[in-house]
């Protein structure tokens, strides 16, 4: 099994957070801080980012979910809650699928069910484009802009800047290609845990057609929309993000 970073603080029911595209556990300090109180607070870094960035990369969305419910198994870590962000939101759609019963409750959050994005800001193809014209850095600092309504000038953007930095061109490629292979819509009525819906009204990544899809398709399902925020809404409102969510789990 690849051997990749996983944080682990906190006391009480395992919540697992997923980070997304660019990202690492890093940017899910103000969740960590705020949920170690009530939970015991897992934070993987996928392979080939943050401090996994030794690992190799996956260039496969289900190989990354069967990498996270092993690495789980390993830690004894039977039943927990889950929650993905973006990219790590379509990863932990496959772990529901795959391991549902592990999973007390879900947490969708900022993602959709279709890894090619109808109607992101740039097609997931101009993204590698661009990562192999500019470099990591400029795209990095171009797609972390789109996450904010307040772009660099948000408080938590410097945090996502470090946390891509982290990561090389080869991982963030193989990211894009397992982002743009994936496709969940016809699988998501296998996902039968009680699921939140969390997303933002001004995400340039997913577009409201994509969460209602997930809010149609899977069962147990309620969706709460957050007004004026972008993709991060745990960055850009915090406090309203975490007590949502402690909320939802209690």
């Amino acid at each position: 099994m690849q051997d990749i970073y996983i944080g682990d603080e906190g006391k009480g029911f395992p919540l697992v957070l997923v980070h997304g595209f660019l990202g690492s556990s890093e940017m899910w300090r103000p969740q960590i801080d705020s949920f170690k109180d009530h939970f015991r607070v897992i934070t993987p870094d996928l392979p080939g980012f943050g401090k996994s960035n030794e690992v190799k990369s996956h260039n496969s969305i289900q190989s990354i979910a069967n990498l996270l419910l092993d690495c789980l198994e390993e830690k004894k870590i039977d039943k927990f809650y889950l929650l993905g962000h973006s990219m790590g939101g379509m990863i932990v759609q496959e772990m529901a699928k795959k391991g549902g019963d592990k999973i007390l409750k879900l947490v969708c959050y900022s993602t959709g069910p279709k890894g090619e994005m109808p109607g992101r800001f740039e097609t997931v193809d101009q993204s590698r484009e661009n990562l192999k014209k500019k470099g990591l850095e400029i795209t990095a600092k171009n797609i972390a802009k789109t996450w904010f309504i307040k772009g660099e000038d948000a408080k938590y953007f410097d945090l996502c800047i470090d946390s891509g930095k982290q990561t090389s061109v080869e991982s963030a490629d193989n990211a894009l290609i397992a982002c743009k292979n994936w496709n969940g819509v016809d699988t998501l009525k296998n996902i039968k845990n009680e699921t939140l819906i969390v997303w933002g009204d001004q995400d340039k990544s997913y577009n409201l057609e994509q969460i209602q899809t997930l809010e149609h398709n899977i069962e147990n399902s309620k969706l709460i929309i957050f007004k004026n925020c972008a993709h991060n809404v745990h960055l850009e409102q915090p406090d309203q993000f975490n007590n949502t969510v402690k909320d939802f789990l209690s």
